[in-house]
């Protein structure tokens, strides 16, 4: 479920929120009612969840050799049980994102909001959710605020600015019988994330199908959505549009 976190920051309710996820993965959204939080380790930029370099300078003056590895150890085992979805913050789509975001060219946009959101997980569940915009800041000389799990997580390069980025975080620890023996942040190496269980008729506001797709895409996608009994609109992106002359 959704837990306020005072140190995260938020948007407001009613800030538009973009997800872009290639057919196959929302087809996945629809059958398991769930969304699919990636462990942070798995995902492409390789500094998720790192220090900076301006981190790592303060810890050498600070810290013996041993303890400095050993922090690191224990941070680099966190980026495993740190599960995040993802989401653009924009008004309107972005081209970029389904360029990024796509691993081919049939894909959905879904349009939502801060609010939906936080609103759409499940309550009562065991896990909590925390949800804060991303911040971009100079690996170099920057460093990340201490005294929170998740602050790593919800700071990047500033080369990744372009995302506009908010982001969904939960801790999840491998059951208790597969850790006995193991390291307490242990997790099975095929374990590449966990599905959220979410209210998706909450979550959803408007459905976007892929730019340059044939009609039959769009009417695959509406036929699959009224399927699992989901009442939404469903367009055609923006970028299809013809020009005017």
């Amino acid at each position: 479920m959704y837990v306020k976190n005072s140190e995260f920051e938020e948007p407001t309710d009613n800030t538009i929120i973009w997800r872009y996820v290639d057919l196959i993965k929302f087809i996945f959204y629809l059958e398991n009612n769930a969304l699919f939080f990636v462990r942070s380790d798995q995902l492409p930029d390789r500094y998720e969840g790192k220090f900076t370099e301006a981190d790592l300078k303060l810890w050498e003056d600070k810290l013996n050799s041993k303890t400095k590895l050993n922090q690191m150890e224990i941070y680099d085992r966190f980026r495993k049980i740190v599960n995040v979805s993802s989401w653009h913050i924009n008004e309107i789509e972005s081209a970029a994102m389904w360029k990024i975001c796509l691993q081919s060219n049939e894909g959905v946009a879904v349009k939502s909001t801060f609010k939906r959101l936080k609103d759409s997980f499940i309550p009562h569940t065991e896990d909590e959710i925390n949800i804060g915009k991303v911040k971009y800041i100079d690996y170099n000389t920057d460093v990340i605020p201490k005294g929170n799990t998740f602050f790593p997580f919800l700071f990047k390069r500033k080369a990744f600015k372009y995302e506009n980025e908010l982001r969904a975080v939960i801790m999840k620890f491998a059951p208790q019988d597969e850790t006995i023996g193991k390291h307490i942040l242990y997790v099975d190496p095929k374990w590449l994330g966990i599905p959220v269980k979410t209210d998706l008729d909450t979550l959803i506001d408007k459905i976007v199908v892929s730019p340059s797709v044939p009609e039959w895409v769009i009417n695959l996608v509406k036929s699959i959505v009224k399927k699992y009994g989901l009442n939404k609109k469903i367009e055609a992106s923006e970028l299809s549009k013809d020009p005017p002359y």
